[in-house]
């Protein structure tokens, strides 16, 4: 009988030293492309490991809707999500609600991408973990590229043409609801990086700048907006006005366009088994704003933090350090295109065979432009807020460039009037 208790105790995991103390853990990833399904994993991973369960907690894939979220829940001192994945610019906005995870990590930071490291970090305190990197990148369709004769764009005009030419031809061939350029326009978070790569690529500064001075109403800025606005109805679908990473992708991935702004996730998307594009796309820095402008991808990415409210702290900075170490960054990076925020898999052969682009992307990272997070810490929010919003004011034809910055000006000077932190 005694051998029967232990066979059972064995089998069903209840006699082992880590499942005698098994906590649950709830963790919010997601559900943008194939995070969710990659997230669980490495969850379930953890959990086999340790004996633990975890709990995946849905969130909204608006950016701005799920900081939302978090905010309401933090802000009531709720313990119901152990680990939040959150944004790179939330790291200051939530800090008052995180824990410090600077004893657990070691030396472990200086492993990661420097600007991956540095949005970790607030006041010296360490309150979440690089998990993936992003920037902004232009995606295109290469077989189109060669039947039209034209090259990889290198700025917003040349984009400009190529994508009328490629939308008048492929409807002249009878598909009328091709169209040249998709990317995000809705009012949310998603535009502001988006808006923020127009402006930065024609030299237009970025909103504030590390100083803490407001630059953004100033006739490049004015000039980049412009040039968004004209795509709109043009090589652009008005419906881009409530597009977010999905909806764009969704138009890209079905053949219906000719070019997309999206992040490194919808790479293996693109070329998935399913994908009518399958073998057809290539990637590359998103395109100058004249012969004398710059390439510039906005700097995204995730981080993974641990609440201060959790009941199970330990076992949820446990979760963290195992989701953002080495060997589960690789396996994302294989199975998701997930780009990894540790600079030595930039050149790990393995994952160098299925996203042969990866090599590139180091220095698009750490050449990417920083939203203005830093140093308007927690008023971050609505600073994006007021520029998103002014932005599709102009994109909607209800604002001019130059009247919508100047009043965004104004707007921005009143939420800095007792300074930013």
């Amino acid at each position: 009988m005694s051998r029967l208790i232990t066979g059972l105790a064995l089998a069903t995991g209840l006699f082992t030293t880590a499942s005698a103390f098994a906590v649950e853990i709830s963790i919010s990833c997601s559900a943008l492309g194939k995070e969710y399904e990659i997230c669980k994993q490495g969850v379930d991973a953890w959990a086999q490991k340790t004996g633990n369960t975890v709990k995946i907690v849905s969130t909204p894939n608006s950016a701005t809707e799920r900081l939302a979220l978090y905010q309401q829940l933090l802000a009531a001192g709720a313990g119901d999500i152990d680990v939040f994945q959150i944004d790179v610019v939330w790291t200051g906005i939530l800090a008052d609600h995180l824990q410090d995870l600077t004893a657990k990590a070691g030396g472990g930071i200086g492993s990661h991408l420097p600007a991956m490291a540095e949005t970790s970090q607030v006041n010296g305190k360490l309150l979440a973990m690089p998990w993936f990197a992003d920037a902004g990148l232009l995606y295109y369709r290469q077989d189109l590229l060669d039947k039209y004769k034209r090259p990889v764009p290198q700025t917003w005009g040349d984009l400009t043409e190529t994508a009328r030419i490629i939308q008048e031809g492929e409807r002249k061939d009878g598909k009328g609801d091709f169209w040249g350029y998709v990317w995000q326009g809705r009012a949310y978070e998603g535009l502001t990086t988006n808006a923020l790569e127009w402006i930065a690529s024609y030299g237009g500064g970025t909103i504030i700048d590390e100083k803490g001075e407001i630059t953004i109403e100033n006739p490049k800025a004015a000039e980049a907006l412009k040039t968004a606005a004209g795509w709109v109805g043009t090589i652009t679908p008005e419906g881009v006005l409530n597009y977010t990473e999905e909806e764009a992708r969704g138009v890209f991935q079905a053949g219906n366009a000719a070019f997309m702004r999206n992040w490194p996730y919808a790479w293996a998307l693109a070329q998935g088994a399913d994908s009518t594009i399958k073998g057809k796309v290539g990637i590359a820095p998103l395109p100058k704003g004249g012969a004398d402008g710059r390439h510039a991808g906005t700097l995204g990415g995730q981080l993974l933090a641990v609440s201060k409210y959790s009941k199970n702290a330990d076992a949820a900075i446990d979760l963290v350090m195992y989701l953002t170490g080495e060997e589960e960054q690789k396996r994302r990076a294989i199975e998701g295109s997930f780009n990894p925020t540790i600079v030595a898999l930039y050149g790990d052969a393995d994952i160098a065979k299925v996203n042969p682009f990866i090599g590139d992307l180091a220095d698009v990272f750490s050449n990417a432009v920083a939203r203005p997070a830093t140093v308007t810490g927690q008023n971050y929010n609505r600073v994006s807020t007021e520029f998103f919003n002014t932005v599709h004011q102009v994109l909607s034809k209800r604002a001019l460039p130059e009247e919508a910055l100047n009043r965004l000006d104004r707007d921005l000077k009143r939420i800095k009037r007792n300074g930013w932190q």
